[in-house]
Order: structure tokens, then C-alpha cells, then sequence
């Protein structure tokens, strides 16, 4: 058990991590839409494009056809999510693989906030496909969400197993 945890770890130091995400996010996202069009591809391989796509609604574009209600309603459901994940960090900082998973989804969170307020859409650009099939295009904030969830499954089996023996 010891190895996993270290001793409390500030708040800030996953704040940072959070930040890091977020800058990231918006940059690759400035990126994209300064040099895309909507629609607009470019193939890199054979099984991923970057495109510019945007997404109205919540992962693989749920709700993306709502009149725009859903637009402040996601944004509240991430700023609650927000404030819980922060007063998780607060209590659980000194738990290193949960305080990261929980960073990466506020960066990602957040990350997408500021699309959906600043735009009314998140900006989404990596497009991955094989035989004909696309996968939803995701940004970096979905990537950071995706990568902290799997985070908190590896801690959640990890913790499991700490305890069976």
C-alpha cells in the first residue's frame, strides 16, 4: 500500500497537471481551427485523418441534435464534476495513480468547458478508421478524460487486489 501513496501531495501539483491538460487541449484545438475549414481532413496514414468536426453534444456527439440546451447543461454537469474533483484532490492527493486519473479528467473536463462556452461546440480533430468504419473524432481533452478513467480502474483493481492480501 505504501507504494502507492506518497506524503500529501499539494493541491497545486494536480492542479497542474489539470492546467497542463487544458493549455494542450485549447492549443492543439487553435491549431486546428486557424488552419481548417468544418469538414476539412488531411490523411496522415491509412487509418487516421486530422479533421475539424464539431460536436454539439457529449461523447460520440450524445444529444448533439438538442435544441442547445444541452449545451449548458453539460457545462454545468462538468463545473459540478469540477468541484467534486477537486475536493477529492484535496482529500485523496496523497493517493497518486486516483489523484492523476482525477487530474486528467478536470484538464479534460474543463478543456472541453471552455469550447462549449467560448464556441457553443467542442472542437474535435483526430479521426481514426479502418475498413471504411470511423471511430468518433476526439481532441486531447477526451484523450486526458479517457486516460484518467483508465487510471481509475487500474487504481479501483489495484486497490482490490491490496486488499485481498
Amino acid at each position: 500500500m505504501a507504494a502507492f501513496k506518497t506524503s500529501r501531495s499539494p493541491l497545486w501539483m494536480w492542479l497542474c497537471i489539470a492546467l497542463i491538460v487544458v493549455i494542450f487541449d485549447q492549443f492543439t484545438k487553435v491549431l486546428i481551427v486557424s488552419a481548417f475549414t468544418i469538414g476539412d481532413f488531411t490523411r496522415v496514414t491509412s487509418f487516421f485523418n486530422v479533421v475539424r468536426v464539431h460536436n454539439t453534444g457529449a461523447a460520440f456527439s450524445f444529444l448533439a441534435g438538442a435544441d442547445g440546451w444541452q449545451r449548458w447543461f453539460f457545462t454545468g454537469i462538468a463545473g459540478f464534476a469540477a468541484i467534486v474533483i477537486v475536493w477529492l484532490l484535496r482529500s485523496a492527493g496523497s493517493q497518486r495513480l486516483f489523484a492523476t486519473a482525477l487530474a486528467l479528467i478536470l484538464g479534460g473536463a474543463i478543456g472541453n468547458v471552455i469550447d462549449r462556452i467560448w464556441h457553443g461546440y467542442v472542437v474535435d480533430f483526430l479521426d481514426f478508421h479502418a475498413a471504411g468504419i470511423h471511430f468518433p473524432a476526439f481532441n486531447v481533452a477526451d484523450s486526458a478524460i479517457t486516460c484518467g478513467a483508465i487510471c481509475l480502474i487500474l487504481d479501483e483493481l489495484l486497490r482490490v487486489k491490496r486488499a485481498r492480501t
